[in-house]
């Protein structure tokens, strides 16, 4: 057997320092292994090496906060605005430059970091059954611990699949391990269609593997110790996901997949899984509610929202520092858009604008003001009075206290300071997933803040979108929605309303309403990818307001944050230009 050292580039290192963090991430199924140098002999020739090789895969799965050089996803989406200079997506996406450095972590390293983990998967599923039982184990212990991290590597090679193919499309299925010191795709240049390779390849592995994977963990203590594993329930949500996706405008024709299939998919989850999830909502107030459903893990927060996730360790200020408002000592970060703080409803349960378009968003006028429907109540003087919930748990305002003091974003004020180029651009910073307990005792504290990657809001939103396309009456789409309004605190039922009476009104209202409930959490770039609609949501400007003090009136004026740049080929991203000079594999239109 050949000894290759199974380290970088294509798999991380099995030693103390990543083992160490895996099993506190992930629980107690990580013992602690001291070598520094494994080879694939001594690895696969032992229970317990194998076992901390396959689980160390987990780490390839992504944590979002600040990835992209120290911006969000999001912020190359029209719901939020880098305040850093050198912010990834600033000097990227938001300027059409899809070859800058400053993003490379996500425009060309996506490719190296999962085509590792795909590597991983691939060594356990082609070495795990030459591994010895141990003595200590027994025979239906080792078979069934056996199936699991087959199936596990089935699951998260699917992901890394997906998560590739949402950036660059159909690329080489790779399936057996490649020599890390040889040309790795040689032999595997030629890109399949989107059927090949999602509806052939990655739908099927979620499907085949779905019946080896563990059955959803209710026991706490048990959960404790497999916090993170991937389950049966998580391969049938993202089987639910693809599917959507798969029927969606984008890949319909390709894929074949149809809306009564997608709906079949999010039906059969809920029917199968879905009395082991449910919307969290432990507290009275709305906005302490939808807080915690991010923030409250799935083990010892007893969040039963949450379905996939990359688990983590508490965390402290450093953790949260670069999102922070700079008048708490932070560095700005993410701040969200007035296009986004345009999608909140009323309180009331009532849409304040009139008219929205396919993106989900309003119709601006030329004053950067959408027609106000004059039955909501808003009022442009105070439109941040009486909105949704969300708005409130999402988004730091003018007035809002928080932290160690009240947000002041008027020029030359706490969280607007002269000089201070990290100062929000928008009027806005970000609340959601920044855990103000944290900010306590001079930014002393501590919160887990997961990564979410799936939770049961979405599964109701998938529904709701493809039976709405499907044909499904308006009482049902709507119906499926409403635990999500109810849980946000708005008093209106959605069936009482007197609009979202054709099926164009429902599909902006369901797209209008995942961008409010799922902000954040990298579903917004992918959403107006797939329903073709990403020329529209993302080449026009994002807005922000510029909030003075006048005679002790506070007013909010919109402005223009940022100009935006998007054309049709960048619905993909470029093949990174290292692969195309060494394999000659085909590009993406258009680069």
């Amino acid at each position: 057997m050949k000894k290759n050292i199974l380290y970088p580039l294509f798999t991380l290192l099995l030693l103390g320092m990543t083992l160490t963090s895996c099993e506190d991430m992930f629980g107690d199924f990580l013992d602690k292994q001291p070598s520094n140098e494994l080879t694939e002999e001594i690895v696969f020739s032992d229970w317990t090496t194998t076992r901390q090789f396959h689980f160390d895969t987990y780490n390839f799965l992504r944590h979002g906060a600040g990835r992209i050089n120290g911006s969000w996803l999001d912020a190359a989406t029209d719901l939020s605005v880098t305040s850093f200079s050198y912010g990834g997506t600033r000097v990227s996406f938001n300027i059409g430059n899809y070859y800058n450095g400053a993003a490379s972590n996500e425009l060309t390293g996506t490719w190296e970091h999962y085509y590792r983990g795909i590597r991983k998967c691939n060594f356990t599923l082609t070495k795990i059954d030459e591994v010895p039982k141990p003595a200590d184990e027994s025979d239906e212990k080792y078979e069934t611990d056996k199936l699991n991290y087959k199936s596990e590597a089935r699951f998260l090679r699917a992901w890394f699949y997906w998560e590739m193919f949402l950036r660059y499309g159909p690329l080489p299925i790779v399936t057996e391990v490649l020599d890390p010191d040889g040309d790795l795709l040689t032999g595997y240049t030629t890109r399949p269609s989107i059927k090949e390779y999602v509806v052939d390849f990655i739908l099927s592995e979620l499907k085949d593997c779905e019946s080896g994977l563990m059955n959803y963990i209710a026991d706490e203590s048990e959960l404790k110790r497999n916090a993170g594993r991937i389950t049966k329930p998580i391969a049938r949500a993202l089987y639910s996901r693809i599917m959507l996706y798969m029927a969606s405008d984008r890949f319909r024709a390709e894929s074949g997949i149809t809306w009564a299939e997608a709906v079949e998919a999010s039906k059969g989850f809920i029917d199968t899984y879905g009395g082991l999830y449910a919307l969290f909502q432990p507290e009275s107030d709305p906005v302490s509610n939808y807080t915690a459903a991010i923030l409250r893990n799935a083990h010892s927060g007893k969040n039963r929202e949450t379905i996939f996730w990359r688990n983590q360790v508490a965390v402290g200020w450093s953790a949260i520092s670069d999102d922070t408002p700079v008048g708490e000592g932070g560095m700005g970060g993410n701040c969200p858009t007035q296009n986004l703080v345009d999608m909140y409803d009323m309180a009331n349960g009532e849409s304040p604008f009139a008219s929205y378009d396919e993106t989900g968003a309003p119709v601006y006028n030329e004053g950067l003001m959408p027609k106000i429907n004059p039955e909501s109540g808003y009022n442009e003087a105070n439109f941040l009075a009486n909105r949704d919930a969300r708005l409130q748990a999402t988004v730091l305002y003018q007035g809002v206290s928080w932290g160690n003091g009240v947000i002041n974003v008027i020029r030359g004020q706490r969280d607007n300071p002269l000089g201070n180029t990290n100062a929000t651009p928008t009027g806005y910073y970000m609340r959601k997933y920044i855990p103000e307990n944290i900010l306590s005792a001079n930014h002393s504290g501590s919160n887990f803040r997961n990564w979410i990657i799936m939770r049961y809001a979405e599964i109701l939103l998938n529904y709701a979108e493809a039976l709405n396309e499907a044909g499904g009456s308006r009482a049902e789409v709507l119906n499926i929605l409403q635990p999500i309004r109810d849980r946000a605190g708005l008093t209106a039922k959605l069936v009482e309303r007197k609009d979202l009476q054709t099926l164009e009104d429902r599909r902006n209202f369901i797209r209008k309403e995942r961008a409010v409930e799922l902000a954040y959490e990298e579903h917004r770039i992918w959403d107006v990818r797939r329903w073709n609609v990403a020329e529209k949501a993302l080449a026009r400007p994002v807005y922000g307001v510029d909030v003075t003090n006048e005679g002790g009136v506070i007013k909010m004026t919109r402005k223009v944050a940022q100009e935006r740049v998007f054309d049709s080929k960048m619905y993909l991203y470029p093949i990174p230009e290292a692969e195309e000079w060494k394999t000659n594999i085909e590009n993406n239109p258009g680069w």
